[in-house]
């Protein structure tokens, strides 16, 4: 990639969104004077005598698109984190109308002659690296969007992308109508035995919004979480975990109600159907046409590689998780809604550590405020906290981010808590990218959006260690969008990085939770401000293999599942994708649950968002991550040198080259499986 100039003080080109005067009646028409203004730029450039070009043709539609981009990016970041029914209305009256646009655009067949033109012609060699990049994804995306197919494949491959983007945004609502309808008003205080007195104030507070005495609770992440680990009363973690596993299905207190099961189904026909069009044999194939793993084959192996690794460890911590409980709980048959209390309990007198001793000393200010320190420590870059710019909620906090020499590089919203009409659990998403030209300058910015444990009563928020780690992984993804240097938007930031390598940042930046140069950074008592003392650290490392590999497992068992579902040949009822799902946990699970569970109606990952035939993208970007970080072990874990190299390696490239070719920049070699195991301490 060729340098860029360096000006001192960029500025964004065009402003940040204005949350406060989007209103839902105007999102449609405004989507569809964008979509007019995109269409008659194509035909415009399209309509040029002279031979296509960077400059003429493929710079100029990426700028388009990319202004298309930032009208629609703010309404689906509201739809996720603001959700009401005006709102989901206008969402869905554009998903179609959005959908059938880059269809469209993929089956152009005079621009895909344009692009190819290019290809074949001088103009190629005239590219620089990154430029060569995009005319090839595109080519390939234009082969991927059926640009080949006959007129009637090619109208039906269009309905089938316009009525997916529908049903998956559907699933996800129902997804959070489900969660968010059940909810348990508790009067006796003795009812919440074994619940801190955070998770209390929570529950106390949804009681005061629902103007109800006493205590509220709901399945928002924070509670639900503190219920199956810490609530004494057996029965009431049956019933919310029964709650949980049956959301938006045909079973559970709210059987029928927002059944995906229906979705499903047709989610996997018009999948298969898709695929077929373009002639691979399943999904799963279409999938990994840009991914770093090339076959499904290749995929299977490594996740029954991992599942022979961990299932004898796996075996050894579920038998002696149940002789705990039979003896020290009372617990004579180990159940589901045991598992989280009864390990949490052994944790606890294992370790002599808790989620509650932990909150303590990671109060969100000292938490935030040491991640903004790792990360300049690391990567050179600081962050300044702005009060004029518009937000959608009082929680939210927008941030510039500063390169070492002080010029703005981007900017990006936090928004951390959990809420009601807020989407489950964690994510970045672009709001802006990364655009530079001779005619336009744009910095990136991104969405950080998670469901951590809020701020009750006054007081600063406290998260717990798993909460901080969440943290962590979503600022890696915000990193890799936000310290681009890469100029054209369809390859800047995460952009055209291959999804089984998307998690590489996130997971690497995880590792800095567990040690202790991280710690005194991040940690510190929110009464004392002491920081964590040295034996606390150390029992909280030794804590980071209890049960890694029920862990390993769970993730394998769901990375099956969702690739076996998507090599289906077969039509699928709900029956046989649920008869699916037992099957892989018959293979390699340990945990079994009652058959009322309907965990595949709430897993969004795979039925609503960009993971499905790519789950196992976690497992297989861990092993990148884990290898990275055994750079920093090498050289120092706050080592600025090693820092910078995988800025410039892997963060600063976004999807300017293939991800094996950024690892081995840095580190010198391809990766290697072996820091994985050791970090699941499955390997010496």
């Amino acid at each position: 990639m060729r340098a860029q100039p360096t000006p001192a003080a960029p500025e964004i080109t065009l402003p940040l969104p204005d949350f406060s005067n989007i209103r839902p009646d105007e999102i449609e028409p405004g989507i569809d004077t964008a979509l007019a203004q995109v269409r008659d730029t194509i035909q415009q450039l399209l309509a040029q005598s002279d031979p296509p070009t960077w400059t003429n043709l493929i710079e100029p539609l990426e700028l388009e698109l990319d202004r298309l981009a930032r009208v629609w990016a703010p309404v689906r970041h509201l739809h996720s984190v603001m959700s009401s029914d005006a709102l989901r209305a206008a969402h869905h009256a554009c998903l179609p109308k959005l959908s059938r646009f880059h269809t469209e655009l993929g089956q152009n067949r005079d621009l895909f002659e344009a692009y190819r033109a290019i290809a074949d012609g001088p103009e190629y060699d005239r590219l620089d690296s990154v430029q060569r990049k995009a005319v090839d994804n595109a080519l390939r995306d234009f082969r991927l969007a059926g640009v080949d197919l006959p007129d009637a494949e090619r109208a039906r491959f269009a309905d089938i992308a316009s009525e997916l983007a529908e049903l998956q945004s559907r699933f996800e609502e129902n997804v959070l109508d489900a969660t968010q309808a059940w909810r348990k008003s508790i009067i006796r205080e003795e009812d919440l035995s074994g619940l801190d007195a955070g998770t209390r104030a929570m529950a106390a507070a949804a009681a005061r919004r629902e103007s109800l005495d006493g205590w509220l609770l709901t399945l928002e992440f924070p509670i639900f979480h503190a219920i199956m680990t810490s609530a004494n009363d057996r029965e009431l973690r049956r019933e919310v975990y029964e709650a949980w596993t049956t959301r938006a299905s045909d079973r559970g207190p709210h059987a029928g109600e927002w059944d995906n099961g229906p979705l499903m189904e047709r989610i996997i026909a018009l999948r298969q159907e898709k695929a077929h069009i373009l002639g691979f044999s399943t999904f799963a194939n279409l999938a990994l046409e840009d991914r770093m793993v090339e076959r499904p084959e290749e995929v299977l192996h490594f996740l029954h590689d991992l599942a022979g690794r961990a299932l004898p460890a796996a075996r050894a911590e579920l038998d002696e998780l149940a002789d705990y409980a039979a003896t020290h709980l009372a617990i004579p048959e180990l159940q589901p809604w045991d598992i989280g209390y009864a390990a949490e309990r052994l944790r606890q007198e294992r370790f002599a550590i808790s989620d509650e001793t932990l909150k303590a000393y990671f109060p969100a200010p000292r938490v935030i405020s040491g991640l903004f320190a790792i990360v300049e420590e690391l990567f050179g870059a600081r962050f300044e906290a702005v009060d004029d710019v518009a937000v959608w909620h009082p929680d939210v906090t927008y941030y510039r981010v500063l390169d070492a020499n002080g010029s703005e590089i981007g900017g990006f919203y936090f928004d951390l808590y959990a809420r009601p009409n807020k989407r489950g659990g964690a994510w970045m998403d672009g709001c802006i990218t990364r655009v530079r030209t001779a005619h336009r300058e744009q910095l990136p910015v991104a969405f950080l959006t998670c469901n951590l444990t809020p701020p009750v009563d006054g007081a600063p928020a406290r998260f717990t260690h798993d909460e901080v780690i969440t943290l962590f992984h979503e600022f890696g993804h915000g990193l890799h969008h936000l310290l681009t240097r890469v100029d054209t938007p369809s390859l800047s930031g995460i952009s055209g990085v291959e999804w089984d390598a998307i998690e590489l940042p996130s997971q690497l930046l995880e590792n800095w939770c567990w040690y202790r140069e991280g710690l005194d950074r991040i940690a510190a008592h929110d009464e004392t401000g002491e920081p964590l003392p040295h034996d606390l650290v150390e029992r909280l490392q030794a804590s980071r293999h209890f049960h890694a590999a029920l862990a390993l497992l769970r993730q394998v068992e769901f990375a099956l599942f969702d690739l076996r579902l998507h090599l289906a040949t077969e039509t699928l009822a709900e029956p046989d994708i649920r008869g699916l799902l037992e099957a892989v946990r018959q293979q390699v699970a340990v945990v079994h649950p009652p058959a009322y569970n309907r965990f595949a109606q709430g897993f969004s990952h795979i039925f609503a968002g960009g993971y499905a035939a790519g789950y196992y993208s976690y497992k297989w970007a861990e092993v990148l991550a884990a290898d990275a970080f055994g750079a920093f072990e090498e050289n120092g874990l706050l080592d600025a040198d090693t820092g910078r190299r995988f800025r410039t390696s892997v963060l600063e490239r976004g999807g300017s080259r293939p991800t094996r070719e950024n690892f081995r920049e840095f580190r010198g070699r391809d990766p290697r499986p072996d820091a994985l195991l050791r970090q699941a301490g499955l390997a010496p």
